[in-house]
Protein backbone atom coordinates (compact mmCIF):
# COMPACT_ATOMS: atom_id res chain seq x y z
CA UNK A 1 0.00 0.00 0.00
CA UNK A 2 1.47 3.32 -1.21
CA UNK A 3 1.38 5.89 1.51
CA UNK A 4 1.94 9.70 2.16
CA UNK A 5 3.00 10.99 5.70
CA UNK A 6 1.84 14.24 6.33
CA UNK A 7 1.58 16.93 9.25
CA UNK A 8 -0.23 20.32 9.95
CA UNK A 9 1.22 21.85 13.20
CA UNK A 10 2.80 18.82 14.12
CA UNK A 11 -0.52 17.12 14.15
CA UNK A 12 0.69 14.08 11.90
CA UNK A 13 -0.78 12.04 9.30
CA UNK A 14 -1.02 8.86 7.00
CA UNK A 15 -2.89 10.07 3.44
CA UNK A 16 -4.25 6.93 1.39
CA UNK A 17 -5.42 7.13 -2.17
CA UNK A 18 -8.18 4.74 -1.43
CA UNK A 19 -10.97 5.79 -4.74
CA UNK A 20 -11.12 2.53 -5.86
CA UNK A 21 -12.23 1.48 -2.41
CA UNK A 22 -9.56 -1.34 -2.02
CA UNK A 23 -9.41 -0.28 1.83
CA UNK A 24 -13.52 -0.55 2.06
CA UNK A 25 -14.40 -2.25 5.94
CA UNK A 26 -10.92 -1.95 6.76
CA UNK A 27 -10.49 1.52 8.21
CA UNK A 28 -10.69 0.41 11.84
CA UNK A 29 -7.57 -1.31 11.46
CA UNK A 30 -5.61 0.49 8.90
CA UNK A 31 -5.93 3.46 11.81
CA UNK A 32 -4.69 1.22 14.86
CA UNK A 33 -2.16 -0.47 12.58
CA UNK A 34 -0.69 2.60 10.36
CA UNK A 35 -0.69 5.23 13.52
CA UNK A 36 1.11 2.85 15.53
CA UNK A 37 4.39 5.11 16.49
CA UNK A 38 6.39 1.47 17.27
CA UNK A 39 4.94 -1.31 14.75
CA UNK A 40 3.49 1.00 12.24
CA UNK A 41 3.98 4.44 10.35
CA UNK A 42 2.93 6.99 13.38
CA UNK A 43 0.36 9.45 13.26
CA UNK A 44 -2.21 10.85 14.56
CA UNK A 45 -4.62 9.72 12.36
CA UNK A 46 -5.40 8.19 9.08
CA UNK A 47 -6.69 9.84 6.29
CA UNK A 48 -8.56 8.56 3.29
CA UNK A 49 -9.66 9.85 0.05
CA UNK A 50 -12.76 8.36 -1.59
CA UNK A 51 -14.84 9.50 -4.18
CA UNK A 52 -18.05 11.51 -3.46
CA UNK A 53 -21.60 12.26 -4.58
CA UNK A 54 -21.84 15.29 -3.12
CA UNK A 55 -18.25 17.07 -3.39
CA UNK A 56 -15.25 16.95 -5.44
CA UNK A 57 -13.91 14.65 -3.46
CA UNK A 58 -14.45 12.60 -0.07
CA UNK A 59 -12.22 12.77 2.87
CA UNK A 60 -12.57 10.03 5.74
CA UNK A 61 -10.85 10.38 8.82
CA UNK A 62 -9.58 7.86 11.02
CA UNK A 63 -8.30 8.30 14.95
CA UNK A 64 -4.99 6.30 15.87
CA UNK A 65 -7.40 4.27 18.09
CA UNK A 66 -9.70 2.57 15.02
CA UNK A 67 -12.56 5.33 15.70
CA UNK A 68 -14.26 7.75 12.94
CA UNK A 69 -13.63 11.12 13.30
CA UNK A 70 -16.35 13.56 11.34
CA UNK A 71 -13.70 16.44 11.00
CA UNK A 72 -10.13 17.79 11.20
CA UNK A 73 -9.27 21.16 10.80
CA UNK A 74 -5.15 20.31 10.32
CA UNK A 75 -5.71 17.08 8.36
CA UNK A 76 -8.35 18.80 6.12
CA UNK A 77 -5.29 21.18 5.47
CA UNK A 78 -3.26 17.86 4.71
CA UNK A 79 -5.45 16.31 2.83
CA UNK A 80 -6.28 19.75 0.28
CA UNK A 81 -3.07 20.30 -0.31
CA UNK A 82 -2.57 16.24 -1.30
CA UNK A 83 -4.92 16.37 -3.90
CA UNK A 84 -3.47 19.34 -5.09
CA UNK A 85 -0.37 18.60 -5.41
CA UNK A 86 -1.10 14.75 -6.92
CA UNK A 87 -3.16 16.29 -9.29
CA UNK A 88 -6.78 15.11 -8.35
CA UNK A 89 -8.55 18.34 -7.91
CA UNK A 90 -6.49 20.82 -9.52
CA UNK A 91 -8.68 23.99 -7.85
CA UNK A 92 -7.94 26.54 -5.86
CA UNK A 93 -11.06 26.31 -4.34
CA UNK A 94 -11.94 22.83 -3.40
CA UNK A 95 -15.02 21.58 -2.14
CA UNK A 96 -14.70 18.27 0.23
CA UNK A 97 -17.03 16.09 1.67
CA UNK A 98 -16.38 14.92 5.43
CA UNK A 99 -18.38 13.95 8.01
CA UNK A 100 -19.40 17.29 9.57
CA UNK A 101 -20.68 18.22 5.57
CA UNK A 102 -18.98 19.72 2.76
CA UNK A 103 -16.26 22.04 3.57
CA UNK A 104 -14.88 24.97 1.24
CA UNK A 105 -11.21 25.06 1.17
CA UNK A 106 -9.01 27.79 -0.12
CA UNK A 107 -5.41 27.12 -1.52
CA UNK A 108 -2.83 29.69 -1.35
CA UNK A 109 -0.61 28.13 -4.22
CA UNK A 110 2.83 29.24 -5.08
CA UNK A 111 5.85 28.66 -6.89
CA UNK A 112 6.91 25.65 -4.94
CA UNK A 113 2.97 24.07 -4.89
CA UNK A 114 0.50 24.45 -1.80
CA UNK A 115 1.57 27.18 0.76
CA UNK A 116 -1.13 27.98 2.65
CA UNK A 117 -4.55 26.73 3.18
CA UNK A 118 -7.43 28.11 4.82
CA UNK A 119 -10.38 26.37 5.72
CA UNK A 120 -14.62 27.34 6.23
CA UNK A 121 -14.59 25.30 9.39
CA UNK A 122 -18.83 26.09 9.77
CA UNK A 123 -20.75 27.45 12.04
CA UNK A 124 -20.02 26.75 15.92
CA UNK A 125 -23.15 25.63 17.92
CA UNK A 126 -23.34 25.56 21.79
CA UNK A 127 -26.69 24.11 21.78
CA UNK A 128 -26.17 20.60 24.08
CA UNK A 129 -28.10 18.47 21.51
CA UNK A 130 -26.00 18.87 18.93
CA UNK A 131 -22.31 18.35 21.05
CA UNK A 132 -24.24 16.27 22.30
CA UNK A 133 -24.20 17.22 26.25
CA UNK A 134 -26.77 16.08 28.58
CA UNK A 135 -27.12 19.51 30.04
CA UNK A 136 -30.93 21.41 29.86
CA UNK A 137 -28.89 24.85 28.94
CA UNK A 138 -25.62 25.86 26.80
CA UNK A 139 -22.41 24.82 28.81
CA UNK A 140 -21.24 28.28 29.06
CA UNK A 141 -18.41 28.99 31.67
CA UNK A 142 -20.28 25.85 33.85
CA UNK A 143 -18.12 24.61 36.59
CA UNK A 144 -18.03 20.37 36.59
CA UNK A 145 -15.76 18.47 39.46
CA UNK A 146 -14.02 15.77 37.46
CA UNK A 147 -11.77 13.27 40.02
CA UNK A 148 -11.69 15.80 43.31
CA UNK A 149 -11.11 18.74 40.55
CA UNK A 150 -13.17 21.87 39.67
CA UNK A 151 -12.97 22.90 36.72
CA UNK A 152 -14.78 25.64 34.94
CA UNK A 153 -16.26 24.31 31.50
CA UNK A 154 -17.69 25.84 27.86
CA UNK A 155 -18.48 23.16 25.54
CA UNK A 156 -19.62 23.24 21.59
CA UNK A 157 -19.71 21.45 18.30
CA UNK A 158 -17.19 23.01 16.07
CA UNK A 159 -17.01 19.74 13.37
CA UNK A 160 -16.68 17.44 16.71
CA UNK A 161 -17.56 18.20 20.39
CA UNK A 162 -15.18 20.47 22.51
CA UNK A 163 -14.87 21.48 25.76
CA UNK A 164 -12.39 24.57 25.92
CA UNK A 165 -11.10 25.30 30.06
CA UNK A 166 -9.50 28.69 30.53
CA UNK A 167 -6.94 29.36 32.92
CA UNK A 168 -3.16 29.35 32.90
CA UNK A 169 -1.44 26.51 31.24
CA UNK A 170 0.71 25.84 33.87
CA UNK A 171 -1.98 24.57 36.09
CA UNK A 172 -3.25 21.74 33.78
CA UNK A 173 -1.32 18.49 32.67
CA UNK A 174 -3.24 17.90 29.36
CA UNK A 175 -3.45 14.18 30.50
CA UNK A 176 -6.46 15.43 32.79
CA UNK A 177 -8.19 15.70 29.61
CA UNK A 178 -8.32 12.37 29.47
CA UNK A 179 -10.79 11.87 32.48
CA UNK A 180 -13.17 14.98 31.29
CA UNK A 181 -13.32 13.29 27.56
CA UNK A 182 -14.88 10.27 29.75
CA UNK A 183 -17.44 12.29 31.60
CA UNK A 184 -20.57 11.27 31.25
CA UNK A 185 -21.99 14.31 30.73
CA UNK A 186 -20.67 13.37 27.03
CA UNK A 187 -22.31 10.42 25.82
CA UNK A 188 -20.13 10.67 22.72
CA UNK A 189 -17.31 11.52 24.65
CA UNK A 190 -15.59 15.14 23.90
CA UNK A 191 -12.42 16.99 22.72
CA UNK A 192 -10.76 18.87 25.69
CA UNK A 193 -8.68 22.20 24.89
CA UNK A 194 -6.71 23.86 27.76
CA UNK A 195 -6.50 27.42 26.51
CA UNK A 196 -4.56 30.78 28.27
CA UNK A 197 -5.92 33.47 26.50
CA UNK A 198 -2.61 35.98 25.81
CA UNK A 199 -4.52 38.97 24.73
CA UNK A 200 -7.29 40.00 22.47
CA UNK A 201 -5.64 38.38 19.60
CA UNK A 202 -3.55 35.62 20.76
CA UNK A 203 -4.34 32.39 22.74
CA UNK A 204 -2.24 29.49 23.38
CA UNK A 205 -3.80 26.06 23.87
CA UNK A 206 -3.01 22.44 24.67
CA UNK A 207 -5.13 19.97 23.47
CA UNK A 208 -6.18 16.13 24.18
CA UNK A 209 -8.33 14.72 21.24
CA UNK A 210 -10.53 12.18 21.75
CA UNK A 211 -9.15 8.85 20.04
CA UNK A 212 -6.30 10.06 19.84
CA UNK A 213 -4.91 11.90 22.89
CA UNK A 214 -2.46 14.31 23.46
CA UNK A 215 -1.59 16.11 19.73
CA UNK A 216 0.69 19.04 18.64
CA UNK A 217 -2.06 20.58 17.43
CA UNK A 218 -6.27 20.20 16.40
CA UNK A 219 -7.94 22.72 14.08
CA UNK A 220 -10.83 22.35 15.24
CA UNK A 221 -9.84 22.84 18.82
CA UNK A 222 -8.18 25.88 17.70
CA UNK A 223 -11.93 27.14 16.50
CA UNK A 224 -13.96 26.10 19.41
CA UNK A 225 -11.40 27.88 21.66
CA UNK A 226 -11.44 31.19 19.38
CA UNK A 227 -15.47 30.72 18.96
CA UNK A 228 -15.93 30.32 22.89
CA UNK A 229 -13.15 32.78 23.54
CA UNK A 230 -15.53 35.10 21.74
CA UNK A 231 -18.76 33.95 23.23
CA UNK A 232 -17.27 35.48 26.49
CA UNK A 233 -15.57 38.17 25.23
CA UNK A 234 -12.66 37.44 25.85
CA UNK A 235 -10.62 37.94 22.34
CA UNK A 236 -11.24 39.55 19.39
CA UNK A 237 -12.50 38.32 15.57
CA UNK A 238 -8.97 37.33 14.55
CA UNK A 239 -7.02 35.16 16.55
CA UNK A 240 -3.79 33.67 16.43
CA UNK A 241 -3.57 30.49 17.95
CA UNK A 242 -0.21 28.93 19.59
CA UNK A 243 -0.26 25.29 19.95
CA UNK A 244 2.89 23.03 20.84
CA UNK A 245 3.04 22.34 17.15
CA UNK A 246 3.13 26.13 15.88
CA UNK A 247 0.88 28.60 14.76
CA UNK A 248 -3.33 28.32 13.37
CA UNK A 249 -4.95 31.54 12.50
CA UNK A 250 -8.25 31.77 12.86
CA UNK A 251 -11.10 34.20 12.02
CA UNK A 252 -14.71 34.27 12.76
CA UNK A 253 -16.51 35.96 9.86
CA UNK A 254 -20.54 36.63 10.39
CA UNK A 255 -21.74 32.79 11.98
CA UNK A 256 -18.61 30.85 9.98
CA UNK A 257 -15.21 30.24 11.76
CA UNK A 258 -12.14 30.63 8.83
CA UNK A 259 -8.75 28.63 9.72
CA UNK A 260 -5.24 29.34 8.09
CA UNK A 261 -2.28 27.45 8.50
CA UNK A 262 0.40 25.54 6.78
CA UNK A 263 0.39 21.38 5.74
CA UNK A 264 3.74 19.95 5.00
CA UNK A 265 4.51 16.40 3.44
CA UNK A 266 6.97 14.58 5.89
CA UNK A 267 7.80 11.31 3.73
CA UNK A 268 6.41 8.59 1.46
CA UNK A 269 6.63 5.10 1.08
CA UNK A 270 4.71 1.61 0.64
CA UNK A 271 3.60 -0.04 3.56
CA UNK A 272 3.08 -4.23 3.72
CA UNK A 273 -0.73 -4.43 4.56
Amino acid sequence: MKFTKMQGSGNDFVVIDDRGNEFLGRESELGIKLCNRHFGIGGDGVLIIRKSNIAQIKMVIINSDGSNASMCGNGIRCFAKYIWENDIVRDSVVKIETGDGVKEVFLDIGKSGVERITVNMGTPSFKPREIPARFADEIVDKQIEINGKNYKITSLFMGVPHTVIFGELEKYHVEEGKSIEKCPVFPQGTNVNFCEILDKNNIEVKTWERGAGPTLACGTGSCACVAAANKLNLTGKKVKVKVPGGNIWVEIKGRSVFMTGLAEICFKGEYDI
